[in-house]
């Protein structure tokens, strides 16, 4: 039987409980995914995540003055990356995507796009990175140009998630207001924006829709604009604050399956006529397993329940979330691996999913690296 002890820490409150608990339930239910195709998983999974009322989470209803809820979010994400990789990912995008307009957007963007992807019937999709500026958003060169009665983007946005299956993207591009960081803005964007173009879909070890998008002479109107000019930067870190943690719980809900796949093993198989359980080495990689997935899961529900508590940044926080639990997740995983022996490198087996799932973990929305110096300038600047 899984762990679930943790659903009892008092972080959490019962309303979250339960919906953890239901959520495992529909998501069991649900049954496996087929990986085949995942531009047809992912909208298969968004539109039946949207009509059975779990992406209500992954937007504020524009109708209830309460802020998105990063603990409700966690546990969505932990308790369907432990199911499946696309699941978490279907869910996961759909905040992340429209996390700006949640906290930003003007009442008539809300109305027009919140509605229609917390209920599945519109993919959204957040357009952050550039060909040459990766986790260094101040070096953004992505044009968005004044002409009057609109804005006119130019350039290449990369590695974007639901990349050429989006409705809608939530954009950032150089306006100009000041050098670096200070001259960003922000933008809801159509996916059947005129000069939009998918210039290529992009694969990866464990396949997921992501596309480079390329801009040329895209005209928006004003209204496009999400909060103020020049404040694109601060925009996007505040959605990322948010988000940023529920990487961490994503990389959890990993590291919890492995653990549950390697119980199970070590229970089952025999060496020498003994369960390999009762080998001492073997004990040794259960104690780390759990060590690292216990501690993993402090740090992402502290984070949550900081901000939820209402601290108006969780820099610090967010990054150590995000740090230790996806790096600790690949060496859980890693150690799953391991106790499975061959079948652990098997294509299609559980442990050698997860394997290329958690890689990606360590390097979008702040690559480990970027994590270790968002800590350091934060622990040294307090």
């Amino acid at each position: 039987m899984p762990d679930r002890s943790y659903l009892d820490w008092p972080f959490l409150e019962d309303r979250h409980r339960d919906h953890a608990k239901a959520l495992d339930d529909w998501a069991g239910d649900l049954g496996s995914v087929d990986h085949h195709d995942t531009d047809a998983a992912c909208r298969d999974l968004v539109a039946k995540l949207g009509a059975d009322g779990w992406l209500q989470p992954t937007a504020v209803d524009p109708a209830d003055p309460n802020p998105l809820d990063v603990r409700t979010l966690c546990l969505s994400r932990e308790t369907l990356a432990r199911h499946d990789g696309l699941m978490d990912f279907a869910f996961a995008m759909q905040g992340l995507g429209t996390g700006a307009l949640s906290l930003f957007g003007s009442k008539a963007q809300q109305d027009e796009w919140l509605p229609l992807t917390r209920t599945g019937k519109a993919i959204s999709a957040f357009a952050l990175t550039e060909p040459q500026s990766g986790s260094d958003v101040a070096n953004s060169t992505m044009t968005a140009t004044d002409d009057g009665d609109a804005w006119v983007l130019d350039g290449q946005k990369t590695w974007i998630s639901n990349g050429g299956i989006a409705d809608v993207y939530t954009l950032f591009a150089r306006t100009g207001e000041g050098p670096g960081a200070k001259g960003l803005s922000a933008f809801v964007v159509p996916a059947d924006t005129p000069g939009l173009s998918i210039a290529e879909r992009l694969q990866t070890i464990a396949p997921h829709p992501l596309a480079t998008l390329q801009f040329d002479g895209a005209r928006l109107p004003k209204s496009a604009l999400i909060g103020a000019p020049g404040q694109g930067f601060k925009i996007a870190m505040s959605v990322l604050d948010v988000f940023r943690t529920t990487v961490a719980a994503a990389g959890l809900g990993f590291a919890r399956r492995a653990f549950d796949e390697s119980l199970s093993r070590v229970a089952a198989r025999e060496v020498q006529g003994k369960p390999l359980s009762e080998l001492q080495m073997v004990q040794g990689h259960i104690a780390d397993m759990a060590l690292r997935v216990d501690a993993a899961a402090l740090l992402v529900y502290r984070a949550a329940w900081t901000k939820d508590s209402g601290a108006p940044r969780v820099s610090r926080e967010a990054a150590m979330a995000k740090l230790y639990a996806t790096d600790e997740a690949q060496k859980v995983i890693d150690a799953a691996v391991q106790l499975h022996g061959g079948d652990g490198v098997k294509s299609g087996e559980v442990v050698e999913r997860l394997y290329r799932e958690i890689r990606a973990l360590r390097i979008y929305e702040g690559a480990s690296d970027v994590q270790k110096v968002i800590i350091a300038r934060q622990t040294m600047g307090a």
